[in-house]
């Protein structure tokens, strides 16, 4: 599917939107997992939950698109019912991002959330690797170095993480490390193949995501009963629950559609330029409610990986006039010497 022309306003829009969910959903959940204290939930079902608010509202936007009930049935029947292969292929990234979404709980559950929302920029690089890969697209010199510059950023971060004082739950880095990691790894490939399922066809983007969030409720409700089965009949699905967790639960499910609506409109890559300011946003909210402790190493990092971005998101150089031009000057010089 080619990108549709839209206006540059409705793009600043779409990721300015991004920007403030990312940031407050990272700052929300580290408050539900490490400050807040009531009982704590069961995070598998929190991500098994944002997958079906995801369904129900992907189903009410093909309502819209298709613009009647009746319409909305025949797509439903036709890339439903009657295209299991779809299905099949959708079922690739609901596995993935499932993974993804279960491991940003245990890494927030273990590292704060500017250090987190810093070190998942990792995700640039590793979604730079699979669009190489995977979509046959090249990087310039100067986003090479943007990746490495990255790279660089992240590794101060973690040489010495920023402490907070106001958690009181025994924490573990190296596990957060981990898990920010594998999340990074099925963020990259998860949003390339997407991607390329999306722009192959002319199908529409809800229809899409209808496909991938069955898949996923699916996936997710079995991952519940393989890990927290046991405790999740005994005290209940929704045990825990608060209105933070449910505000979780909304940024979660809002966060997932407009990453689709920025895969559709421009590219996948462009989920990370609203990164920097997400990482200020976040870390101005760990000092005032975490009080996180800011150390030059991390004060360091986290401006290499906001200038990578910067650098990372600037248009290549079109070089296929070079050649023009310096033919061009080379004719100049000859009637100069006539």
């Amino acid at each position: 599917m080619a990108n549709e022309p839209v206006s540059v306003m409705f793009k600043v829009y779409c990721l300015s939107v991004m920007t403030l969910v990312a940031a407050t959903y990272t700052v929300v959940l580290r408050y539900t997992r490490t400050v807040s204290s009531t009982a704590m939930y069961f995070s598998t079902t929190a991500v098994c939950i944002t997958e079906v608010i995801k369904l129900f509202l992907s189903l009410g936007m093909l309502t819209k698109e298709t613009g009647s009930f009746g319409r909305l049935k025949a797509s439903i029947v036709e890339h439903v019912f009657w295209s299991p292969k779809d299905l099949l292929k959708l079922s690739v990234p609901s596995v993935v991002y499932a993974v993804q979404n279960n491991m940003a709980f245990i890494a927030l559950s273990n590292l704060d959330a500017a250090v987190y929302q810093v070190t998942y920029q990792l995700k640039i690089p590793c979604t730079a690797l699979c669009m190489v890969l995977m979509l046959n697209r090249s990087l310039s010199r100067l986003q090479w170095f943007s990746v490495f510059m990255l790279c660089l950023g992240v590794t101060l971060v973690q040489w010495k993480p920023a402490e907070a004082t106001k958690v009181q739950v025994e924490q573990n880095p190296f596990l957060g490390f981990m898990a920010i990691a594998v999340a990074v790894l099925c963020s990259g490939f998860a949003g390339v193949y997407f991607e390329k399922v999306l722009k192959s066809s002319d199908t529409s983007l809800w229809v899409r995501n209808i496909q991938m969030y069955l898949s996923g409720i699916v996936v997710t409700l079995a991952g519940v009963y393989m890990t927290e089965g046991a405790q999740v009949i005994e005290n209940g699905f929704f045990y825990g629950y608060t209105p933070w967790v449910c505000f979780v639960v909304f940024l979660a499910s809002v966060g997932g559609l407009y990453t689709s609506v920025v895969v559709k409109y421009t590219d996948n890559i462009m989920k990370g330029f609203s990164a920097a300011a997400a990482i200020v946003l976040s870390t101005v909210a760990s000092v005032t409610l975490f009080g996180l402790q800011i150390t030059a190493t991390f004060a360091c990092g986290a401006m290499l990986v906001c200038v990578s971005i910067y650098l990372y998101g600037l248009p290549k150089q079109d070089t296929t006039k070079l050649p023009r031009a310096d033919t061009d000057k080379e004719a100049r010089q000859k009637l100069i010497t006539v």
